[in-house]
């Protein structure tokens, strides 16, 4: 497109991206702990509709990828894909950014636990698009479940147009993925993009105490002195958890000035 100055003079202007909002769900399986040990990914997009409801598309896939060593046996067991299998595939460096920075508009990435996926989806390779966490916005949302794995909140909810066969086997990047986005379809269709990228950059919200004595419990529940303790303790989602009930009960402690417990040898 071309414009022109208060002069007169002609400038170039971007065309208007009409495309609809756009996330892509990613999934990684890993041979291993270090920051190249991919060995797939796979995707599914969320767009939203001429109706203002985010639906699932067509497209979706999954790449193999050479971790560059051998798995450990640990991981495999896991995810079943074998060396022998990614021997001639591409390397992480060589595939991710086709991935993760397809053609067209892209508003963001998601993940379920999405800090895993975002270790090795750097913005080197994803040039700094925003994440949503399907699991951070499922505490949220859905905080009457009573567990929030990818596959508990499949079986839990079951997601309506969620193909069965689709989303197996387990722990396959793009299966993982067709699941994930059911979940993000159904988040985004509650609450917005934005609020699920608010939520995500904040630790998860617990909508109960995860386990030890107070398993179960809300946070209502606890003492202040006991809110108190939690608030000490190493786990970021804990400290984060209790320190939101303590600001819900008027006390307003800074979390910065409640230091964490003594880390244990776990």
């Amino acid at each position: 497109m071309i414009g022109q100055t208060k002069q007169g003079t002609p400038i170039e202007t971007l065309p208007i991206d009409t495309s609809p909002p756009r996330v892509r769900v990613i999934d990684l399986e890993t041979g291993g702990n270090g920051l190249n040990d991919v060995c797939e990914i796979g995707w599914q997009d969320v767009v939203l509709d001429d109706d203002r409801q985010w639906q699932l598309t067509e497209e979706r896939g999954a790449l193999l990828v050479n971790p560059g060593r051998p798995m450990t046996p640990d991981t495999i067991a896991v995810h079943h894909i074998l060396d022998v299998h990614v021997t001639d595939a591409p390397f992480w460096k060589e595939i991710a950014a086709s991935v993760l920075r397809p053609p067209g508009r892209l508003d963001a990435l998601a993940a379920h636990r999405a800090g895993f996926e975002q270790r090795y989806c750097t913005p080197r390779f994803n040039g700094g698009t925003p994440w949503i966490c399907t699991w951070k916005s499922a505490l949220r949302v859905w905080p009457e479940m009573p567990r929030f794995s990818n596959q508990m909140l499949r079986y839990q909810r079951m997601p309506k147009g969620l193909i069965h066969e689709i989303g197996l086997p387990a722990h396959r990047a793009m299966p993982d993925a067709y699941v994930t986005a059911h979940h993000l379809r159904d988040l985004l269709n509650e609450t917005s993009l934005e609020q699920l990228l608010d939520w995500s950059r904040e630790p998860g919200l617990l909508p109960r105490i995860p386990s030890g004595p107070d398993r179960g419990k809300g946070w209502d529940r606890l003492s202040d002195e006991k809110l108190q303790e939690f608030a000490r303790d190493r786990d970021i989602d804990l400290r984060f958890s209790a320190e939101t009930e303590i600001r819900r009960r008027g006390d307003n402690p800074k979390p910065e000035s409640i230091e964490p417990a003594q880390r244990t040898l776990l």
